[in-house]
């Protein structure tokens, strides 16, 4: 299909327009006066701040058992001060001197047995604890603590949820848009009305066509279907002013993969495009009787595939570009066969109907017609798409209603655009 599809009588979806002093009316979905509850706020303050306000720990002197450093200088003291006395007494005779050394020896021992068992008793030094990080401050307003901290971290858990605005915004080549606003541009559902040419009626995301929608044109046209990032996408059908339809499925705003597509003529097809032409394999029936199955390449036939005639003969095997090219069969309706290989429709070197060669391209043929008549069909698809765009459609008209509405009441300031 080559008329009219990716352009839509040659306008394309919104573009960036200069603005002009205009007048925007926004209309907040949560009112002003509304009361406001605030939560979970965290700290402003920087982090020497905070530290400067965490509580000091207060230490407290306890009263406890003697140091053991303290009993093992005693017993050694008491040991040395026996041995002294003990040497005065000998008066440098040898039982003197012996005396003094067993009891040096004993307070030694007795001074080790000591530090042993202090060492039991006081078990293994426990590890110090790694520091924990202090979590941050939450200040709560007009709550109790338990309840206020319960909402704050289920606030923290949701999604900021976006604000949607009603408004009408009017642009410098007279375009005007009446709908919903989401972070300051089209968002949610809205009319976008084209000056003099038609409108789109449907979703919106990020200021672009996004989701399910009605795009009409003053010639006529329309399409109602699937929109992703400003084009068509998905299914959806176009019926042109001329009378030509599409119904299929688009990628980035071109009919591409299965459709079908009826002209004012009276012919149609029914199979495969690419990039808004027919390529794959597919039917085809003109308009005067005759009938094509099998293979097409850049909108043309192209490949193997059978062609039915009106008047009853048929050709089967090879094309190149609409023409009979290489190896074929050529049946009349009396029951006449020509085959061998054709040169731009011509048969060129006739053959017998046995040979190898005549004989694959008649099976590639009929493989293709075959599997061109077989193609999955998204008739479903289509109109769960259409009647999707309905209620879009619908529902971007209330907002639009809304939208103006609002500005009738003056509720809303204007803004320039």
């Amino acid at each position: 299909m080559t008329r009219g599809q990716g352009g839509m009588d040659g306008h394309g979806c919104v573009g960036k327009l200069t603005r002009t002093p205009s007048s925007l009316l926004r209309s907040p979905t949560v009112r002003a006066g509304a009361p406001f509850s605030f939560h979970a706020l965290h700290d402003p303050e920087p982090d020497d701040k905070k530290e400067q306000g965490k509580p000091r720990a207060h230490h407290r002197l306890r009263h406890g058992p003697p140091q053991p450093q303290l009993l093992l200088l005693l017993l050694l003291l008491t040991a040395l001060a026996l041995a002294a006395l003990l040497l005065l007494r000998g008066g440098g005779s040898g039982g003197g001197h012996h005396l003094a050394l067993l009891a040096a020896a004993a307070g030694a021992a007795l001074a080790a047995a000591a530090a042993v068992s202090v060492a039991r008793l006081r078990g293994p030094r426990p590890r110090p604890r790694a520091a924990v990080p202090a979590s941050a401050v939450h200040w709560f307003i007009g709550e109790g603590d338990a309840e206020g901290q319960q909402r704050g971290a289920e606030r923290e858990r949701e999604p900021e949820e976006v604000q949607v605005r009603e408004g009408v915004e009017l642009y410098s080549n007279g375009d005007r848009y009446e709908g919903e606003f989401r972070g300051g541009r089209c968002g949610g559902s809205g009319v976008y009305s084209f000056f003099g040419k038609g409108k789109y009626e449907g979703d919106w995301a990020g200021g672009k066509y996004d989701g399910h929608g009605v795009e009409s044109w003053a010639r006529g046209s329309r399409y109602r279907g699937q929109y992703r990032q400003g084009l068509r996408h998905g299914h959806g059908v176009y019926r042109f002013y001329s009378g030509d339809c599409y119904a299929g499925e688009w990628v980035g705003g071109q009919s591409h993969g299965i459709g079908a597509q009826t002209c004012s003529d009276g012919s149609s097809y029914a199979g495969e495009f690419r990039a808004g032409v027919k390529h794959g394999i597919g039917c085809y029936h003109f308009r005067n009787g005759d009938r094509y199955a099998g293979e097409y390449f850049a909108d043309k036939i192209h490949g193997f595939g059978v062609y039915r005639f009106a008047n009853g003969h048929s050709y089967e095997g090879s094309w190149h570009e609409g023409k009979k090219q290489g190896f074929g069969m050529y049946a009349f309706r009396n029951g006449d066969e020509r085959a061998g290989e054709w040169e731009s429709g011509i048969l060129s070197n006739s053959l017998p109907l046995s040979d190898p060669a005549v004989q694959r391209a008649l099976q590639a043929a009929r493989r293709a017609a075959d599997s061109a008549c077989h193609l999955p069909r998204v008739e479903d698809q289509v109109n769960k798409a259409v009647m999707a765009a309905n209620r879009a459609a619908t529902a971007a008209r209330v907002a639009a209603i809304k939208a103006v509405q609002n500005r009738i009441d003056g509720k809303l300031s204007f803004i320039n655009v």
